[in-house]
């Protein structure tokens, strides 16, 4: 499944006012798989001590029913494309809504670690689905005028969900007495806050019944009337109808299937822009960003720090995450991707090292000296913003638009891929490592965000400004 992504031609046209309100309602819909994204993925960090203290396991065997998520993940973004095109995009995310609602519902009622672990990896085929599908719905609804403002709130929705996910989780630890396996609901906190995904599960699956249909998939199944009406709910009846269905058709059936066989070549199996996407992908999880979403609240409490402060010290980094991302979305087209990589990698650096000096103090009375305790706060802070507003969002931009038409699909497959296996292998490790040595940890997050840095001067090209087309 491929988003349309024709040059504007004279049947290209734009949503006229009194039908822009109704374009960004289609998309927020849409987005709102986005949202399930991110409260889904980092919703378990305010339930890891809990888990680990329930069913008495250690670090290692915690990993993995924290990680196991990410194999849903990639076999949900693996399979959605053929899903959506055989039988719809809507249809795709009542799927996804559907799992998201089970897992949900089962991951606070298991009856073991093992049922957990298992609703954990439908959860996970759902953010994989959801990954795919909500960014190709909304560039194949949009119109070609309004793409890039209205694709990006599904970024923006990834983003709002990991810190809702964190305030929910602060509020329910409250309620239950700061105990993160209080009573609440005649439930544990923690189950409690796993299954109140379920509101947000069901409303993104309502909202799929209030928008319509791709045009690219009607055309693709012969619905060409069908398709012209979405196409003028969209886009505005005085729009040349016939003319963006002819374009649309033209692209469809000019456009390559790329396949694994095409990126292969050169010396070391894959064609070398194949090696910088994955480069890209690997660092941008190398770096521990998301031990900041998945088990910030345990390593606070490592440090001393309260249960509930913990929790509001996760929101707060959240809400950075969001203000990095809107910083990212203002500046990505005015700066360019390349300087604003080199700038996150720098800041990432800068805060990564404080950290693991901040970490390498023995702790007093179970806690951190002030001095150093605040400092980890800090950095921790600093660290999620510059990679928010720099590899958060750049490395997808330039996913999108760094392979050559040809290779496009299969290498955005491939990288992606890599993303997910290199998110799994921080995630299983961060437990174990974390108890051999928590400051060389971050001292290893720390020399992956620094190489980040010769890695993007030598190997990766600005793609600012240039067509698709110019990519060889």
């Amino acid at each position: 499944m491929t988003s349309t992504a024709q040059a504007p031609q004279s049947g290209a046209g734009t949503a006229h006012p009194e039908h822009l309100g109704h374009v960004i309602f289609i998309a927020a819909a849409a987005a709102m798989g986005g949202f399930l994204f991110g409260y889904d993925s980092s919703v378990i960090n305010g339930a890891v001590e809990a888990i680990r203290t329930k069913y008495d396991i250690g670090s290692a065997a915690l990993a993995q029913v924290i990680a196991i998520a990410l194999i849903g993940c990639a076999i949900g973004a693996a399979t959605a494309g053929r899903i959506a095109d055989r039988i719809g995009r809507i249809r795709c995310m009542q799927i996804a809504a559907v799992l998201f609602t089970i897992s949900a519902v089962g991951s606070a009622l298991p009856f073991a670690l093992w049922d957990l672990a298992f609703w954990r990896i439908i959860g996970g085929f759902a953010i994989g689905m959801a990954s795919v599908i909500g960014p190709a719905y909304i560039a194949e609804v949009a119109p070609p005028a309004y793409r890039g403002r209205l694709g990006s709130f599904q970024q923006a929705a990834i983003v709002v969900g990991i810190a809702i996910s964190q305030l929910v989780n602060w509020g329910l630890l409250n309620a239950a007495g700061g105990n993160q396996r209080g009573h609440l609901m005649g439930l544990e906190a923690w189950q409690v806050m796993l299954g109140v995904m379920v509101v947000p599960a069901v409303l993104y699956g309502l909202l799929s019944f209030a928008i319509p249909e791709s045009p690219r998939f009607l055309l693709s199944v012969g619905k060409r009337e069908r398709a012209k009406e979405i196409l003028a709910e969209v886009e505005g009846e005085r729009a040349d109808l016939d003319a963006r269905v002819a374009e649309i058709e033209h692209a469809m059936r000019s456009e390559h299937k790329s396949t694994f066989k095409d990126l292969l070549g050169g010396g070391f199996f894959f064609k070398p822009i194949v090696w910088i996407g994955i480069g890209l992908s690997v660092f941008q999880q190398f770096v521990g960003i998301n031990v900041a979403f998945y088990y910030s609240s345990t390593l606070w409490q490592s440090v001393g720090i309260d249960p509930t402060d913990s929790f509001f010290y996760s929101f707060t980094t959240s809400i950075i995450n969001i203000i990095g991302t809107v910083i990212a979305m203002i500046f990505v087209d005015r700066v360019g991707r390349k300087p604003l990589a080199l700038i996150g990698s720098v800041g990432m650096v800068v805060g990564l090292a404080l950290e693991a000096w901040a970490f390498s103090h023995h702790l007093v009375d179970g806690k951190l000296p002030a001095a150093q305790g605040w400092t980890a706060l800090i950095a921790a802070h600093v660290f999620v913003l510059f990679f928010a507003l720099s590899w958060g969002v750049v490395v997808w931009v330039f996913l999108g638009e760094m392979f050559p038409n040809k290779i496009r699909a299969a290498a955005l497959g491939v990288a992606a891929s890599a993303q997910w296996i290199a998110n799994w292998a921080i995630t299983a490790s961060f437990p174990s490592l974390a108890d051999w040595n928590l400051s060389g940890t971050y001292i290893i997050y720390t020399v992956f965000a620094a190489l980040s840095i010769p890695f993007v001067l030598k190997f990766v090209k600005e793609t600012k400004g240039k067509a698709l087309e110019e990519m060889g």
